[in-house]
């Protein structure tokens, strides 16, 4: 499944092909989030034009809506929504602790009323979720686990690592007697303490997947103890499969968790700050919306080869914003996408090219001594 293609030397980035039933993903990666099977304000086609390898769908969300007996008509989510490369889908857990109503967790999985109506009743097992995934098509799979808020003492940690590592065995079994298909990630909880996540390592690399994930990380945590944790976990995973951080992070997060070992990222930050008028670029974060950029004929961000820096001025897209037109929406996805993608792109030559650590103290050094000019 992984094919390590090069490390780093003075760090422990490296560079991979992990293999698909739907193709090959060099990684680093990073991986739009597209909940509802739809990466919001793109089509399918956009996200092939600015780059996207692998895109994320989620359990929870689809079991709901449109449900699985409508998805199962289109053998997958590849040909429901026209996206004919690898898809990964979140396990649920995370949804269902944050969004349902009347939620409750017990050994046998997650009993919860639907957000979408406070009625329907359902119960998310380990079992369940897998079926679900299988459905859906996903070329990699997530394990149910339970998400814990931050901070939890000790006690509440432990706790739910450990439910993790017995949802997780039950996930293998379930996977299994549905053939294996396509890949499944175990995942790594244990809250903000080292030795719980030494121990939540070694149970779930025991029982064994084709990747591992590292869950319960930005959740409200100061970043140096996100880094810290991340630092810590990334280096008692197998070097010879795929490592993914799930729901992080910022530009610099990616370079430095890069910089610890691992390979694959999503985030909803460059999409929903996109609609929100935050755009990034090589030198810092602006808000388009800002009055300095009334008059600006430039593009957002000078030499982006995005769609939206070669056609449009922060002038254009300041006047969508300030009309809420719906295009301002699309034109700066497209752009933060595109930035992500090209900063995991070019991390990935520094990779190869063996200049990581250069690279990596170079985009720092300008993410943090830029600032966008006041108002």
């Amino acid at each position: 499944m992984y094919k390590l293609v090069h490390k780093c030397t003075q760090t422990r980035a490296r560079a991979g092909v992990l293999k698909t039933a739907h193709g090959e993903i060099e990684t680093p990666i990073f991986m739009p989030v597209g909940t509802q099977a739809t990466v919001k304000a793109l089509s399918s086609e956009e996200l092939d034009t600015i780059g996207a390898q692998i895109i994320l769908g989620n359990t929870y969300h689809l079991y709901l809506r449109p449900g699985c007996e409508v998805i199962e008509k289109f053998e997958g989510l590849h040909r429901f929504m026209n996206w004919p490369k690898p898809i990964l889908t979140d396990s649920g857990g995370f949804q269902v602790f944050s969004l349902a109503k009347l939620s409750k967790i017990s050994e046998q999985g997650y009993a919860f009323q639907s957000h979408l109506d406070g009625g329907a009743r359902h119960l998310l097992t380990p079992e369940k979720a897998v079926e679900v995934q299988m459905t859906l098509n996903s070329d990699i799979m997530m394990c149910l686990d339970q998400c814990i808020a931050y901070p939890s003492d000790y006690a509440q940690a432990k706790q739910a690592l450990e439910l993790t590592t017995r949802w997780a065995g039950r996930c293998k079994t379930a996977w299994r007697a549905g053939g294996e298909k396509n890949h499944l990630f175990g995942i790594v909880q244990g809250g903000m303490y080292k030795d719980l996540r030494t121990e939540s390592a070694a149970q779930i690399t025991d029982i064994g997947f084709p990747g591992y994930a590292i869950g319960g990380l930005s959740v409200g945590e100061p970043k140096e103890m996100m880094m810290e944790m991340a630092d810590h976990t990334l280096a008692l995973l197998p070097s010879n499969q795929p490592r993914y951080i799930m729901g992080t992070g910022t530009p610099s997060d990616l370079v430095k968790l890069t910089a610890m070992g691992a390979d694959m990222f999503d985030c909803v930050m460059p999409t929903r700050n996109a609609r929100n008028g935050q755009l990034f670029t090589d030198t810092g974060t602006i808000n388009i919306s800002n009055a300095v950029h009334r008059r600006d004929t430039g593009p957002i961000e000078q030499g982006c080869t995005c769609y939206t820096c070669r056609n449009y001025s922060r002038a254009y897209l300041r006047h969508l914003f300030t009309a809420r037109e719906i295009l301002a929406h699309r034109l700066t996805t497209i752009h933060n996408l595109h930035f992500y993608l090209n900063l995991v792109k070019n991390m990935r030559m520094a990779i190869v090219k063996r200049d990581f650590e250069d690279f990596s103290k170079s985009f720092h050094s300008r993410q943090e001594s830029s600032s966008e000019p006041a108002e």
